[in-house]
């Protein structure tokens, strides 16, 4: 029998005040609804556990799978997390033995941008303060082990050099797990000859770090040795790569990696199990959470949702064509997530008038729902559009955008998970299991990966972006021949670009016509099994805002937490 939680949402709270208030199952109970026993799991207090690998070994995956994902995102809000929470705990509601698989939060958006991301107001999942700061440590230990390898890297430079690696030529850098633009570009080894030999260097985020990439893509233990060897660091005097097995690196990296590969197990506000592992962004890095927690998690239920960061065009067409096919998944339906809210932003419309109706402005903008729905199209998957609704959104503007959904035979509902929780969103898992029942999937990649770099960049660009080329800069012109002589031509391509924009400009909404993508490099992440191309100004280390969420944060006497989200 599934547990499912009563939910009976009071007057106007924050999400950690919800969170906060809320009474948690003991997780050996969630687990027991999974059918895991105590020797299955790892606890870490009362709230979280770890689930043991081997749990995979003896089950095998039965489930159905459902990607989340949305429309460009805007300050305005959409709510795909939340929308991904509420809709597991309504298909729960249902009868559904349904499980949820997200991503965990970096700490630079938590105390950068926008707070918690771990959803929101009657849809999140909890313990949220613990999954929005340290959780079960797995940030923690892959900075550690991308960190040991820099290390590593300039201590053999520092011993001699054996390898002949060229200091100008070092691609490896460190990481941290905080936006701090300062870090962007530094200078290592001052100091004299004994703190070693001087070189540039510079930090990216831990999210869009290799190693998380690797943590994210890895099948078991083994494999995630192999990747961490594969690992490209820099290239010698003669330009030949040099990986860190020749460092001899991978074994204590897999050491420091060990716990942070099993899949962590929480729960829902209404007392569901989630699965919470892995964090790589969706606009720098692929954007889905662990191959090893989706297979756990098929493996355990009938339907599993999971999500993929930002909008169709970054994390859901590298879901598909990076980790589905890394990991032999095939999703049977998606669903995309769009606001009134933020199709209006798109439209034109100022943020200081998102309050009032303004039919003009969302007509406007309804073509970048257009645009997603068609990208999610072009996989095979049939689409079911959840409208997450906010207070101000009008009648007349919901209707507007069910209608544009049904002229693309579409079908769409109004999400209210935010305020009521799973039972605000019953119509939306009804239509999702309708649309599973009665629209068989045919999904397919977008490219072939033994197609060279560049046609794989233009395929993206043309059918996910609606670009009419793509246009190399030097850098990267000589980058794809490079990698293409070492033997990373026949991969797929993880696009870096801004979320904010169907474009490589942030301040191109709505569906932009006649432009072109620059793509300024392409970089190997080898150990991942990808290149990344670089578009735009998209950097690998963001910064904070001009008044960060951490500014508004603190923690009383009682314990009780403040701002976060």
């Amino acid at each position: 029998m599934l547990y499912v939680g009563a939910v009976t949402p009071p007057t106007k709270r924050t999400a950690i005040e919800i969170a906060q208030s809320a009474t948690l199952r003991p997780i050996a109970d969630v687990a027991a609804d999974l059918g895991l026993c105590s020797d299955d799991i790892e606890t870490y207090g009362k709230s979280k556990a770890k689930v043991r690998l081997e749990v995979l070994r003896r089950t095998t995956p039965r489930g159905r799978l459902v990607l989340v994902t949305g429309i460009n995102p805007t300050a305005a809000g959409e709510g795909k997390t939340t929308v991904t929470v509420g809709l597991t705990q309504a298909l729960r509601r249902l009868g559904v033995n349904a499980v949820l698989c997200i991503r965990e939060p970096s700490l630079g958006p938590v105390f950068g941008m926008k707070g918690g991301a771990a959803g929101g107001g009657y849809s999140q999942v909890l313990p949220m303060q613990d999954i929005n700061l340290h959780f079960t440590g797995d940030f923690h230990a892959i900075t550690t082990a991308n960190n040991l390898l820099a290390a590593m890297l300039d201590n053999h430079i520092h011993q001699g050099n054996e390898l002949r690696l060229d200091p100008r030529r070092i691609t490896w850098r460190r990481a941290i797990d905080m936006n701090d633009r300062a870090l962007r570009q530094i200078v290592v080894g001052l100091g004299g000859a004994g703190n070693g030999v001087p070189r540039e260097d510079g930090f990216l985020i831990t999210a869009a770090s290799e190693v998380m990439a690797i943590a994210a893509l890895a099948a078991d233990l083994p494999d995630l040795e192999r990747r961490c060897g594969e690992i490209v660091v820099g290239l010698t005097y003669d330009r030949t790569p040099v990986r860190a097995r020749q460092l001899a690196a991978p074994g204590a990296m897999t050491l420091l990696l060990s716990d942070a590969i099993k899949p962590n197990l929480v729960q829902t506000l209404e007392g569901g199990p989630a699965f919470v592992h892995c964090g790589p962004y969706g606009n720098i890095a692929h954007g889905c959470n662990s191959i090893l927690a989706t297979r756990m998690a098929l493996a355990l239920s009938d339907l599993v949702l999971t999500e993929a960061g930002f909008g169709s065009d970054l994390g859901a067409e590298k879901f598909f064509n990076i980790k589905c096919r890394f990991a032999g998944l095939t999703p049977e339906a998606a669903v995309l997530v769009a606001s009134v809210r933020a199709l209006k932003l798109h439209g034109g419309a100022s943020k200081g008038d998102l309050g009032r109706e303004d039919l003009r402005a969302l007509e406007a903008g309804l073509p970048n729902l257009d645009k997603h729905i068609e990208n999610l199209q072009l996989h095979g998957v049939p689409v079911v559009v959840a409208v997450n609704r906010f207070a101000t959104d009008t009648a007349a503007e919901l209707a507007a955008v069910i209608r544009r959904c049904e002229t693309q035979g579409v079908p769409a509902t109004i999400a209210e998970v935010f305020d009521r929780g799973g039972v605000g969103g019953e119509d939306l898992g009804r239509v999702l299991l309708d649309t599973l029942r009665s629209r068989p999937a045919d999904f397919r990649h977008l490219y072939d990966m033994d197609r060279p770099i560049p046609e794989k960049i233009e395929t993206i660009a043309q059918k996910m972006y609606g670009a009419e080329g793509v246009d190399y800069l030097p850098k990267a012109q000589k980058a794809i021949e490079d990698l293409a002589a070492i033997g990373l031509g026949h991969t797929p391509v993880c696009m870096a670009k801004t979320q904010f924009s169907l474009t490589d400009d942030p301040t191109k909404l709505g569906r932009p016509k006649g432009f072109r993508i620059t793509v300024r490099d392409v970089t190997a992440s080898a150990g991942a099994g990808f290149v990344v191309a670089l578009a735009g100004e998209i950097m690998t280390m963001p910064g904070l805002a001009e008044v960060p969420a951490a500014n508004t944060m603190r923690v009383h006497p009682d314990g009780r937490i403040e701002g976060l989200f």
